[in-house]
């Protein structure tokens, strides 16, 4: 029967062939339509768990490995794993399970528990749950291939269609696909089903539950270009030309050898990177042979006359248009967006794009959006990129896991560089249920997965192999380093392979060898010592900081003991409280200053984030770790403090921004060091004291000038002069009064900037600010919509928290709403929710295909209501 079988499949292979020859690849999205349920059928749970069923899951993306020959690849055993499971099977009754949309994070559904951990946020992220979608096949389908892309599910996801099993993938972070075809049914319908399982013990912060980013549906002739095998680069660029690499991998998925030629077309983009006009240069036509069930490589030089350039004031993208042709017909044709930009990293220069040193003003951020969750949205996304770039921010870190797609497109199209990261651990891992458990079978499909997905984005300018890994400890740990290094450089060698190291060693220890670019984490004092003793050694700040504040909290008296500033669970703002292995931000600076040779700085974190709430971690092996007798012992206090009440953080207070999207006091810090050029000044804390008439209210002032003078109901505070490695203005003997502060700032003996702070009177009213009133009416775009408890003036009532109620007519909903507390255990989906220190956050989605007014009414008790219209279209 075998050779029958075999003559089959040529057959069909053929007849494949001709019939996708009219219709090259389509892409559609598959977010639509899915039924939901958090559960598992009885006994099922232990049927497949990973490690019994792992040689199944195994073979998925074997092509992403390089293999010196096809029989080496793995072979997925015979048998149909969970097969006989009610779930699985297309004619399973599901019209009882939660009809939803994705993407979709059942975690931040809450609701919020005190008994669940406080490092991952106080919310049921973990489990097991389901999803189901049924959808229908042309039957012009018939000959294609048919693929299932998920960009993101956490975790451990399995997927069937039809009741056979066709592949899984246990890290929730990187993007993969499964072939569906050998059991899709075109002409009928079809049904999909994924099963993922979050292990409780697998984050050390809030990683999301579900299907949390795009799916979509990829339909392709046999032959065709592989997933993510198109890869442009810019070797050689003048003013007058630039040479563009584009090399191709085929894919014949047919058994029988196919004569195909490839042709390369470069077109000029628009900013979506969408090609617009005419070519601007096309190649010649290569003849390749794909041998059948085999890949094939191929690729073209071409010459872009006076090319424009990526940087980050001009973001101009070329888009490289690869088209497959066999037998005179097209059979596939890919888009694939770049950009013509220089890196260089050095080891006395920093970063050079284009020619030009870049400083690096960067920030860690993980990948949740606040209220809404790990679920991916685009415009939420946006407006953090918007918020980051008015600090100064021009470069992220994907701390610590592969991105979301769209996050680099943004990044792309806003001019911002990426360390693009994969791993939080490697072998040894930092949880029970980490990464750690499954690094030695997945690691290199990872890293190869990520890097071929995001290697034509002109934003990357790093590869990171992984975040503070134990293994810097290990006297042979470098020789793993070496390995991931290795598997980077074999994947793209046009940028540098960097670490992020909290171990001083790091630099000393054979790690320095292995990596391009050593990437200290909270080291500002090992720059020189690195720097003497490897001075062709080329080093950044891939982790700074870890300041720790609550946006509108101050706390007195002041004490510049980092470990100091805590009360009620809360952070004071004045931006002298750091983790006990991390620093101010004065620090860090001195660090870089004192060093101009380091190429820059990531801030731990851009945004605060669900989970790690440090120092408040309900952890005895987070809070007993300090170095010294003294630490322990307040340690020990905090500690027993904690036990008596459950921890009451969600979230981080990390941030330079707040969970809710609003800058805290450090963003302007920041700004004043980040934009030397902008003429601000930024005067704390807030000046409504009643209780501290008389008593030493010590004032800060943020700015880009040198120099101050503060007044206090007019009368002078003193002139202050920032010396050498200062950064911000303080007179610390201030006795609070009521009334106004004025400073006047100056730059080089002018006037540089001024700004006032005063006390507000009661609370009286509420406005409603939205950062967007025209959206899009495609169930996707938000408004953030800023509420703000006024005085009778419109001044923020700085310390209010009143109670508020929301509510919205017209074609949108209220999909989230947050305060920025990190103690807040309101639910993100509630229409009703505190203020905190004057302000709140609603956030309002459109529905999909409703055009119209949107009207947003905001209510609370004793105060004149408010409403803004939006308009979807």
């Amino acid at each position: 029967m075998k050779p029958i079988r075999l003559l089959l499949a040529w057959i069909v292979s053929i007849a494949a062939v001709s019939a996708a020859d009219t219709s090259p690849r389509e892409r559609i999205s598959f977010n639509n339509g899915w039924r939901f349920t958090k559960d598992d059928p009885l006994a099922v749970g232990e049927a497949l768990n990973y490690e019994r069923i792992k040689d199944w899951v195994l073979p998925t993306g074997d092509e992403l490995l390089n293999y010196k020959h096809p029989a080496q690849r793995v072979r997925r055993p015979d048998g149909n794993p969970a097969g006989d499971v009610t779930y699985t099977r297309a004619a399973f009754d599901d019209s009882k399970w939660r009809s939803l949309d994705l993407p979709h994070d059942w975690g931040i559904e809450g609701p919020f528990q005190q008994n669940l951990d406080g490092e991952t946020g106080k919310l049921p992220w973990f489990g097991t749950a389901w999803y189901r979608k049924k959808f229908d096949v042309p039957a012009s389908d018939a000959g294609r291939n048919v693929y299932l892309e998920i960009d993101g599910a956490m975790s451990y996801a399995m997927v069937w269609i039809n009741g056979q099993f066709v592949g899984g993938w246990p890290y929730g972070y990187s993007s993969w696909r499964v072939d569906l075809t050998p059991h899709l049914k075109p002409g009928a319908e079809n049904v999909v089903a994924i099963r993922l399982d979050n292990p409780r013990e697998s984050s050390r912060w809030y990683p999301g539950g579900g299907i949390y980013r795009n799916v979509w549906l990829l339909k392709t002739s046999p032959i065709q270009v592989a997933q993510w095998g198109v890869f442009v680069t810019t070797p050689t660029i003048t003013r007058d030309a630039a040479s563009v690499d584009v090399g191709v991998t085929l894919d014949n998925k047919t058994a029988a050898r196919a004569e195909v030629k490839v042709g390369v077309k470069l077109f000029a983009a628009d900013a979506y990177g969408k090609p617009v006009g005419d070519a601007v240069v096309s190649g010649e036509e290569r003849q390749v042979r794909v041998e059948p069930a085999r890949q094939a490589n191929v690729s073209h030089t071409l010459r872009v006359a006076s090319p424009k350039l990526w940087g980050l004031k001009e973001r101009n993208r070329y888009v490289a248009e690869t088209t497959v042709s066999h037998e005179g017909k097209v059979v596939d044709r890919v888009l694939t967006p770049f950009g013509i930009r220089s890196i260089e990293h050095t080891a006395d220069d920093g970063f050079l794009l284009n020619g030009e040193r870049v400083q690096l003003y960067g920030v860690c951020n993980h990948h949740d959006l606040g209220a809404l969750g790990a679920a991916i949205n685009t415009r939420a996304l946006e407006r953090q990129l918007e918020i980051l770039r008015e600090m100064g921010g021009n470069a992220i870190r994907t701390s610590h896991n592969p991105p979301a797609p769209e996050l680099l497109e943004l990044c792309d199209r806003m001019g911002f560089l990426v360390m693009d990261e994969p791993f939080d651990c490697w072998a040894m891992g930092k949880k029970r249920d980490d990464y750690g458990r499954v690094f030695h079978d997945w690691h290199e499909k990872d890293l190869r997965a990520m890097m071929r997905r995001d290697r034509n984005h002109p934003s990357v300018i790093q590869w990171s192999i992984g975040n503070e890994v134990r293994e810097q400890f290990e006297p042979d740990g470098w020789k793993l380093a070496a390995h991931l290094a290795a598997i980077v450089r074999e994947e793209d060698s046009s940028r540098p392979v960097v670490g992020g190291f909290n171990n001083i060693q790091s630099g000393f220890n054979g790690f320095q060898r292995v990596v391009d670019v050593v990437g200290y984490n909270y080291k500002p004092s090992e720059y020189a010592p690195l720097r003497k003793r490897h001075p062709h050694v080329m080093q950044m700040g891939a982790e700074t900081a870890s300041t720790l504040s609550t946006r509108g909290e101050y706390f007195f008296p002041i004490s510049d003991d980092k470990l100091e500033g805590r009360s009620d669970f809360q952070m004071s703002s004045h931006d002298l409280s750091a983790a006990r292995w991390a620093h101010t931000p004065d620090t860090e600076w001195r660090g870089l200053d004192e060093n101009p040779f380091v190429m820059g700085e990531f801030v731990w974190t851009g945004f605060d984030y669900l989970g790690e709430p440090t120092p408040y971690n309900a952890d005895a092996t987070n809070l007993m770790n300090y170095a010294n007798p003294v630490d322990r012992e307040r340690a020990a206090k905090e500690l027993a403090e904690l036990g008596k009440i459950l921890v009451p953080s969600r979230s981080s207070y990390f941030g330079i921004i707040d969970i809710a999207g609003f800058p805290k006091d450090r963003y302007y810090l920041y700004q004043a060091r980040w934009r030397p050029e902008l003429k601000m000044a930024y005067i704390l804390p807030h000046w409504n004291w009643p209780d501290r008439v008389g008593e030493i209210t010590p004032v800060f002032v943020y700015s880009s000038g040198d120099e101050a003078e503060l007044f206090l109901n007019g009368k002078s505070q003193g002139r202050r002069k920032r010396g050498a490695l200062e950064y911000r203005f303080r007179w610390n003997e201030v006795k609070y009064e009521p009334g106004e502060l004025k400073v006047v700032v100056y730059k080089n003996g002018a006037v540089w900037a001024e700004n006032v702070k005063r006390t507000t009177g009661a609370a009286a009213k509420l406005t409603l600010t939205p950062d967007r009133a025209t959206l899009r009416a495609d169930g996707q775009d938000l408004s953030f919509v800023t509420v703000t408890v006024a005085d009778k003036d419109g001044l923020m009532i700085p310390r209010a928290k009143n109670a508020l109620k929301f509510t919205l007519t017209g074609p949108g909903e209220i999909l989230a709403t947050d305060n920025g507390d990190p103690t807040s255990f309101e639910s993100f989906q509630s229409p009703e929710r505190k203020a905190f220190n004057g302000l709140a956050l609603v956030i309002v989605r459109t529905k999909a295909g409703e055009a119209g007014a949107i009207t947003l009414k905001a209510t609370g008790e004793g105060l004149a209501p408010a409403e803004v219209a939006l308009k979807s279209e």
